[in-house]
């Protein structure tokens, strides 16, 4: 079974009916990877799911139950590697949540960080990047993918 870290952008795409490919995608994802697969999110997505205008809140609440995810928490080894990502420009500073994101993955031994953030998170440059300073920092490879890919 794989670990999958769902960042925040996935969740809200099962409610994002503005965008009906990836919607369909997402409970696609939701509906048959989960099953097969360990999935987690973080304090970090809970706190950004937290902030979410109801009625979506209580939605997106009930499907991190729902599919029973696993919370994770930010820890301190998780922001001194996600300062890493930042100084070596893997994320601008300005993202520096999106490095979190990472951060929490890979020190927890995710196999796959799993978002819909093509911007920053999704991305070969950031792949390689993050996996170049996890291998001079001791920590795992992780794949970087959008649901679809998974």
């Amino acid at each position: 079974k794989m670990k999958i870290y769902i960042e925040s952008s996935v969740p809200n795409f099962l409610f994002h009916e503005d965008s009906p490919d990836k919607q369909k995608i997402t409970k696609i994802f939701f509906k048959e990877k989960l099953t097969h697969h360990k999935g987690f999110v973080s304090d970090l997505v809970l706190d950004e799911l937290e902030k979410t205008p109801e009625p979506k809140r209580t939605k997106l609440k009930n499907a991190v139950v729902e599919h029973k995810l696993t919370a994770l928490k930010l820890t301190k080894e998780a922001r001194i590697l996600a300062d890493k990502y930042i100084q070596e420009e893997i994320i601008p500073k300005k993202y520096s949540t999106d490095a979190l994101h990472i951060a929490i993955a890979v020190v927890n031994g995710m196999d796959v960080l799993v978002s819909w953030n093509m911007e920053h998170i999704v991305k070969l440059k950031t792949m390689k990047g993050v996996n170049e300073i996890n291998k001079k920092s001791h920590y795992p490879y992780i794949f970087i993918n959008t649901p679809e890919e998974v």
